[in-house]
């Protein structure tokens, strides 16, 4: 008898335990990245837009992964750049980024799509990255248990699972996600920016943010079957205060590496010698020369150096007279004497002023000036109080 009260008695908490387990809410937090662009870090010409970077993802990451818990990581694809040689040299890059910080699904979109398989497919096989695609050779959908949970996170619209928390990576643009039903969380990669989510009959809508500028982070309570009661949502910035993670960081110094070593391996000289540089102009126009001398243009090259940047196609574009164009500047071993904003650059080219100097040069006009000084690398920019700077 008294055994046959102890298994009842036992029977009955094993009873109570799984209907308190069925019945039982849980939290989880969906850490979220989409349309990095290949924006590994910010290009830090202004304070104001120094925002992002895959190692400060990292680091926030790994200086709150015991409040985030449980979480899963994810990122809704358009994460590489145009596919040229720096191009894949970036999407390496995020690829080797996003496996050491231990993303759970990455979706590929359109611009992993123009990638070539035989390009893509090694390093994803190299960095074990779990991607999700639409593309035939890969799986549109990939199982997550963490915490408790079980989601399903998938790239297919037809995808979704029963008893599942199902979360949808796409890069349809937010019109025509809310066209998509059944899922219940859509992240997009459309680089389209929703401050809050959007709520569209019982599926939350969220976009990752541009260039990875800030990490989205969607907290959801659920029951046992994985039914979102609840939500919250925050951006999480990435300043200058956020501590970088050092070992993304070594991948970024081996990528500026690899880069410099594209530009040393591509240095033929363009033949030609369009760009006359700032000592011929300074010839006749020494007042004008020494004015320059003393403007930010003057030490452009200099801040790059400082960088790391120094080779750097992307930066030199802006920070040197005529990179890229026939008879410009090259690399400081071939071309010193085009380094820096010169007066090329702002008053455009005139030979024919060499040999007739009452020819005048080209007024510096705003548009010439916003070929450089873009709303994500001079966000201050005003054309009248800029040029007061330079006047000379």
């Amino acid at each position: 008898m008294k055994l046959r009260v102890i298994f009842i008695h036992i029977l009955m908490q094993l009873l109570l335990l799984s209907v308190v387990a069925y019945g039982q809410e849980g939290r989880i937090n969906i850490v979220y990245t989409g349309d990095m662009d290949g924006e590994l870090e910010p290009c830090g010409c202004s304070p104001k837009t120094d925002f992002g970077g895959v190692a400060r993802i990292s680091g926030y990451l790994a200086e709150h992964k015991n409040e985030l818990a449980p979480y899963i990581l994810l990122d809704s694809g358009n994460f590489s750049d145009k596919d040229t040689p720096q191009g894949r040299l970036k999407a390496a890059a995020m690829l080797k980024s996003f496996s050491l910080m231990k993303y759970d699904a990455v979706a590929l979109s359109a611009r992993e799509e123009i990638l070539p398989d035989d390009f893509l497919r090694p390093l994803l096989k190299e960095y074990k990255v779990p991607v999700v695609s639409t593309l035939p050779a890969y799986s549109q959908s990939v199982a997550i248990e963490r915490g408790g949970f079980k989601i399903n996170v998938s790239t297919g619209p037809g995808s979704y699972r029963k008893d599942m928390l199902n979360i949808f990576l796409t890069g349809l643009s937010i019109p025509e996600a809310k066209l998509i039903t059944g899922w219940d969380v859509i992240i997009s990669s459309s680089g389209e920016i929703l401050d809050v989510p959007l709520k569209v009959n019982n599926t939350i809508i969220i976009s990752g943010y541009p260039k990875g500028k800030k990490l989205g982070i969607l907290t959801v309570q659920t029951d046992s079957t994985g039914k979102i009661l609840e939500f919250q949502h925050s951006w999480q910035s990435l300043g200058t205060d956020i501590r970088e993670d050092k070992s993304i960081r070594n991948i970024l110094n081996e990528y500026d590496m690899k880069v410099a070593r594209l530009l040393k391996e591509a240095e033929r000289p363009l033949t030609g010698t369009t760009y006359l540089g700032v000592s011929k102009c300074a010839e006749c126009h020494q007042p004008f020369a020494e004015s320059w001398q003393k403007t930010r243009h003057a030490k452009a090259f200099s801040s790059l150096e400082q960088a790391g940047k120094s080779a750097d196609p992307e930066c030199l574009e802006c920070h040197t007279a005529g990179f890229g164009e026939e008879g410009g500047f090259f690399s400081i071993e071939t071309t010193p004497g085009l380094s820096n904003v010169q007066c090329e650059v702002c008053h455009g080219l005139d030979r024919e002023h060499l040999s007739d100097y009452s020819r005048p040069m080209k007024p510096v006009t705003e548009a010439v000036c916003l070929k450089c000084h873009t709303e994500s690398s001079s966000p201050d920019f005003n054309y009248q109080l800029y040029l007061e700077k330079i006047k000379h």
